[in-house]
């Protein structure tokens, strides 16, 4: 009954909640994406500095790995599973560490889903920020990503947060004593 509990509890709500959001605005964005640029093309949104894309990402942050889509999507389960079991470690009773929660959960299932959806096979990044310097053809480029990949990244911050703020408030106990 205890797990039946934990399951359903209202931070667990809460999390799958964010998480859903997530997922369907990432989805809802890639969509958009698949149906207006082919593989490949941009879009100047700021010249020298933002275009909207469309890259098929097989491998993972900055396409290390690439080519290894179904491995992959293997670890992004076995995360979303050990993550939701060890929920309870990542401040899961607060507020902040469910949004955390829900972000990087999101996440991951944003990007599971573009690995196994049939067609796609490789996560489609969209978001390609860089800066052109004057004088120089090649500019300083920061690789394409998507709401997911960005969910994911606010999620672990997040976490980081919690864990600097908590850390300090145990240290200014124990140096109070």
């Amino acid at each position: 009954m205890a797990v039946a509990e934990s399951i359903v509890s209202k931070s667990t709500r809460r999390i799958i909640a964010l998480a859903l959001f997530i997922l369907a605005l990432d989805q809802l964005t890639k969509w958009f994406v698949l149906q207006c640029l082919a593989a490949g093309d941009e879009v100047v949104v700021i010249p020298g500095f933002f275009n909207f894309a469309h890259r098929a990402n097989t491998g993972a942050a900055w396409s290390l790995f690439t080519g290894n889509n179904a491995v992959l999507a293997g670890v992004a389960l076995v995360a979303v599973i050990a993550l939701f079991l060890a929920r309870h470690h990542f401040h899961a009773g607060r507020l902040t560490g469910q949004l955390a929660l829900g972000f990087i959960f999101g996440g991951i299932l944003g990007n599971l889903a573009d690995r196994l959806l049939p067609g796609r096979h490789a996560v489609v990044d969209f978001l390609h920020f860089y800066l052109q310097r004057r004088g120089s053809p090649e500019p300083l480029d920061f690789p394409a990503f998507n709401v997911a990949d960005s969910a994911i990244c606010t999620g672990v911050a997040l976490i980081f947060l919690l864990n600097w703020k908590n850390e300090g408030a145990s240290q200014s106990v124990i140096g109070g004593r």
